[in-house]
């Protein structure tokens, strides 16, 4: 693909707008953006907060712990840690620096002040809703579609900023077109693009997601399932692959206050994308041109998959991601379009399903499965294995079975979400 073609930019952009930082897992940091930004307007502390939120908000932030908070979880930690801590300049990364005292201000706001949380009304999958109020002034904020995406502010009735429609998957208002991604696009972007094109977001992803999986492995966090499958089946590098990532999302969802690169709005997915990979190229002693190609293929591929699903879902986000590892594991490792169209149909048909029943510690076992699947997939075609089309979802053509997987996601598992979160928060079977 020459620099010509329209689509070599639009994937260098869709590069920069998925590869940003955040602390923490990205839907209580979004709910505290929010927060800090509408504490912004509203210029003094609030008396009284409502938070409006989509049941895949509520689900994502119920068991997650918010870093630089004391272990806290929840919305309400949430919405107070943007409000007493917050630097909205800072977006995803709004609240990496609390200090002692303010972590414990946080907790104190919460015991003395107001925070009522309900669901949001409408079906919005990505709707976050702030309200504050303090004496006569009120302030009301709106994120939707993606985690920093604010499309409205109003301040005592007068709206200060507005922005045009939300959507219910695919592309979200104000990001690039992702049309123009295909399996063959991508590798062929991969294969001819300029490496410094993405070198500084890439090699940033790469330190920040490796960081966190070394951290994950050093210390105690969650379920520990890094280092679980670490003694349970020993360093090759297949398995080094599924306990490194898993040991990133450990230390991720537990409280760990290292920043991570996103892909697709999600942290946890941004890790998969890309841990696997480094293993993989550590282990064939590739150079360091050939593992950037490696992790933006692997990028751009689970961003495909993402992209007909929606940013949340009840499907597991880092089946995509984890499929998209195994490809790249397979680039790597000498295939091309074939091999990696071949993989990617091979590891949905096993592991499409999924479900996502929020951000919590599990969240780390289900990317070592993931990422399990995505070298399987690869491991099944090296040695002349596949799934053919009319085996169950599989269709012939990779876009075609990418294309049922989005369907199934978005449409399909609606009832499923809706489920799940009647589990989580204890609501009775309306049956």
């Amino acid at each position: 693909m020459k620099k010509t073609d329209s689509r070599y930019h639009s994937f260098i952009q869709i590069l920069h707008e998925e590869l940003i930082p955040a602390m923490g897992c990205t839907e209580p940091i979004s709910l505290a953006y929010g927060a800090a930004k509408a504490r912004e307007v509203l210029g003094k502390e609030p008396e009284k907060v409502l938070v409006e939120a989509s049941g895949n908000i509520i689900k994502n932030v119920k068991s997650v712990v918010v870093p630089n908070t004391g272990g806290l979880k929840g919305i309400e930690a949430a919405a107070a840690a943007g409000i007493v801590a917050g630097k909205s300049e800072k977006i995803l990364e709004v609240i990496a620096q609390v200090s002692d005292e303010q972590k414990t201000a946080i907790r104190a706001y919460m015991d003395t002040h107001e925070i009522k949380v309900r669901p949001a009304e409408g079906d919005v999958v990505f709707d976050i809703i702030l309200t504050m109020t303090a004496g006569s002034d009120t302030v009301k904020l709106r994120i939707c579609d993606y985690h920093t995406n604010i499309v409205l502010i109003e301040r005592n009735g007068e709206v200060l900023m507005t922005a045009d429609g939300t959507t219910d998957a695919g592309d979200a208002e104000g990001l690039t077109d992702h049309s123009c991604l295909s399996v063959e696009a991508i590798v062929d972007f991969v294969e001819s693009m300029d490496v410094n094109d993405v070198r500084e977001m890439v090699e940033r992803q790469i330190e920040y997601n490796y960081a966190i999986a070394q951290e994950g492995m050093k210390n105690d966090y969650g379920a520990n399932v890094g280092k679980v499958l670490k003694k349970s089946y020993g360093d090759d590098v297949k398995f080094r692959a599924r306990y490194m990532a898993a040991a990133g999302s450990d230390a991720r969802m537990n409280g760990c206050e290292m920043p991570v690169i996103i892909v697709s709005g999600s942290g946890n997915q941004g890790i998969t994308a890309s841990v696997p990979v480094i293993e993989y190229a550590k282990e064939l002693k590739v150079s360091q041109e050939t593992l950037l190609r490696a992790v933006t293929l692997s990028d751009l591929l689970a961003i495909h998959m993402k992209t007909g699903i929606g940013r949340l879902s009840a499907y597991c986000g880092a089946v995509c991601a984890g499929c998209a590892a195994g490809a790249a594991i397979s680039w790597l490792n000498g295939g091309g379009l074939r091999e990696i169209s071949h993989t990617l149909v091979n590891s949905l048909a096993t592991i499409s399903g999924m479900v996502c029943d929020g951000a919590k510690a599990s969240c780390a076992a289900k990317i070592a499965a993931s990422v399990d699947a995505g070298i399987m997939g690869w491991q099944m075609f090296r040695e002349g294995q596949q799934f053919y089309g009319g085996d169950g979802i599989v269709t012939k053509g990779v876009e075609n079975t990418i294309g049922n997987v989005g369907r199934l996601g978005r449409l399909g598992m609606r009832e499923t979400d809706r489920e799940i979160l009647r589990i989580m928060t204890g609501q009775s079977d309306p049956q």
